[in-house]
C-alpha cells in the first residue's frame, strides 16, 4: 500500500499582498502528478487545509475542487484532519456523506478512535485540539483539571486509547497536527509554525507515539523539522514566508509493507518563487545587480535595504523587481541597541527633535529635501489637529 503525505496547504494565504492561490494550484497539478506516477492508493493531508477558520469563497471554491479532483475523478482515498488554522467544525460538516466516496475528514477527538480499515493497514486521524477539548471529551472534573492542563498530559492519556484499538495484525499510521519534538529536532529552530508555550500548546514529545509506525504530521512547515524518520513532516507545498524562501518544497510517498514503513520524499518546484535580497539602496537599484534575477511578476520579492532608502523606495523597487511582498530596513546600530536614543526635547522644536533622531540613528544629517518633507509633514499634523 502506498500513500502520499501532504500537510500545511493554507488555502486562501496571501504573501504580504499578494494572493497565492495561483501557486498553490501549482503545486496541487503536481500533487496529483507525483500521485499518479508513483500509483498511490491515498492521499493524507495532515492539517491546515485553510488559512484560517472563516476562510474566503475563494478559498473555499479553490479547495472543493481540489478535493473533488483527487477524490471523485481521480478516486483517490482520502485520509485528513482538521489543524490550527482551520475552522473544525466547519471544516466537518457533512463527513457522514463525503465518507461515503473515501474521503475520511476528521475534525473531532471522537472520531480518532475510530480509525479506517484498510487491508493493510488502520489509519488513525486526530486533529489538532487544546487541552480544554480533551478534558470535556473525557469529562474530566474541575479537581482533576490541573493533572491535564498541558497537551502533553492529554496527548499521553489519548495516545494510549488509540492503541488499545490496534489490531496486531495490521500496520499503524497516525495523521495529526502538532510540534512533535524528538531527537531528530531537538536542537532545530523552528521557522514556520509557533512551537509557543502559551494555552499548554508546548512540543509533544515524540516518544508517546512510539507504538504507531508511521506518524503523517503536519503545523510545521519545513520537512526538516521531523522528529526522526518514524514521525515526519511533509511541510507546506508552497513558501508561505521569507524564512522558508531557501527550502525545498515536496510530499512523502509512505510505502507500507508487511515488513516494514518506508519513506520516499518527492520535490515540488515553485512556479513563482520568493527571493530574499539584502543590499544599500544604492546596489538594489544598480542594472548590473537586478538583471540577474527574473523580474516582472516572474518572483515574489524580500528585499531588506541596509541603511536609509529613498522617499519612495518601495514606488522605486517595485517598479524594478515586480511583486514586491516585503520591505524592510536594516539599521544594525539600532536593532542592537548599540546608540544612546535618549533625547531632551526640552526646549527644542519637532523638527529639531526628528533631525536629533535621524542622526543618532543613521550617522548622516537630514538632507535639505528630507528636512523640507519633515517641516510640511508637522505643518498637514498641525492643520488637521486644528480641523
Amino acid at each position: 500500500m502506498k500513500l502520499l503525505h501532504t500537510a500545511d496547504w493554507h488555502i486562501g494565504k496571501e504573501l504580504g499582498e499578494y494572493s497565492l492561490l495561483e501557486e498553490q494550484w501549482n503545486a496541487f497539478h503536481q500533487i496529483v502528478n507525483i500521485a499518479e506516477t508513483e500509483h498511490v492508493d491515498g492521499i493524507i493531508i495532515a492539517g491546515d487545509l485553510y488559512d484560517r477558520a472563516i476562510a474566503p469563497t475563494s478559498a473555499v471554491n479553490a479547495l472543493e475542487s481540489m478535493l473533488r479532483e483527487l477524490n471523485l475523478e481521480k478516486q483517490y482515498p482520502i485520509y485528513a484532519v482538521s489543524g490550527n488554522h482551520d475552522g473544525a467544525t466547519r471544516l466537518g460538516a457533512g463527513h457522514e456523506w463525503r465518507e461515503q466516496t473515501k474521503l475520511y475528514l476528521n475534525t473531532t477527538l471522537a472520531g480518532a478512535f475510530e480509525p479506517i480499515e484498510t487491508n493493510e493497514a488502520q489509519i488513525f486521524l486526530l486533529p489538532f485540539l487544546d487541552p480544554l477539548e480533551a478534558r470535556t471529551y473525557y469529562q474530566i472534573s474541575e479537581d482533576e483539571a490541573v493533572n491535564y492542563s498541558t497537551i502533553e498530559q492529554v496527548m499521553a492519556k489519548i495516545i494510549p486509547d488509540l492503541v488499545n484499538n490496534f489490531d496486531n495484525a495490521k500496520k499503524h499510521i497516525l495523521v495529526t497536527h502538532f510540534n512533535v519534538t524528538g531527537s531528530g529536532n531537538e536542537d532545530y529552530k523552528f521557522t514556520s509554525e509557533t512551537n509557543s508555550r502559551v494555552g499548554g500548546l508546548k512540543g509533544v514529545p515524540a516518544a508517546l507515539f512510539n507504538d504507531f509506525d508511521y506518524v503523517a504530521l503536519g503545523h510545521i512547515h519545513l520537512k526538516q523539522a521531523s522528529p526522526n524518520e518514524k514521525m515526519q513532516y511533509s511541510g507546506s507545498p508552497v513558501k508561505f514566508n521569507t524564512k522558508e524562501a531557501q527550502s525545498e518544497k515536496g510530499v512523502y510517498i509512505v510505502d507500507i509493507s508487511e515488513e516494514e514503513v518506508s519513506t520516499e520524499w518527492k520535490r515540488i518546484t515553485t512556479g513563482k518563487d520568493l527571493i530574499v535580497l539584502k543590499g544599500t539602496y544604492e546596489e538594489l537599484i544598480t542594472p548590473s545587480f537586478y538583471e540577474q534575477y527574473d523580474r516582472d511578476g516572474k518572483n515574489w520579492f524580500s528585499i531588506t535595504i541596509n541603511g536609509i532608502g529613498a522617499r519612495d523606495s518601495r514606488a522605486t523597487l517595485s517598479g524594478i523587481y515586480g511583486d514586491v511582498v516585503e520591505l524592510n530596513y536594516n539599521l544594525p546600530k539600532l536593532i542592537n541597541n548599540e546608540i544612546d536614543l535618549a533625547i531632551d526635547t526640552k526646549d527644542q522644536a519637532e523638527e529639531d527633535v526628528i533631525a536629533e533622531f535621524y542622526e543618532k540613528v543613521t550617522d548622516n544629517q537630514l538632507s535639505k529635501q528630507q528636512a523640507a518633507i519633515v517641516e510640511q509633514t508637522l505643518t498637514e499634523i498641525k492643520q488637521s489637529e486644528e480641523d
